[in-house]
């Protein structure tokens, strides 16, 4: 399940860099671990769900390439990003 609009709408003016900002790093880093969190909490529940749980895999890896890439090309941007979400500790 997707996550609900007007929660994305307020993930995206959190992580936007400048107005109108939809599709930066930070705010598909963002939208993608709304939506970990989301499908996490549905496997708990429902352990044997393996189609949901392939897709978060898919979630987990397409995140982790775009933090490699702001980590790499903006280290200290991505260090606040990190602490803001609380990914890594």
């Amino acid at each position: 399940m997707a996550v609900k609009n007007p929660d994305k709408g307020e993930i995206i003016s959190e992580h936007a860099l400048k107005a109108g900002d939809t599709g930066s790093t930070p705010v598909q880093i963002a939208i993608l671990s709304q939506r970990i969190r989301h499908l996490t909490e549905h496997l708990r529940t429902y352990s044997k769900d393996h189609a949901t749980r392939r897709g978060l895999l898919r979630l987990v890896g397409r995140r982790a390439s775009l933090m490699r890439y702001y980590a790499r090309t903006e280290p200290a941007a991505y260090q606040e990003l990190v602490s803001k979400l609380g990914i890594r500790g």
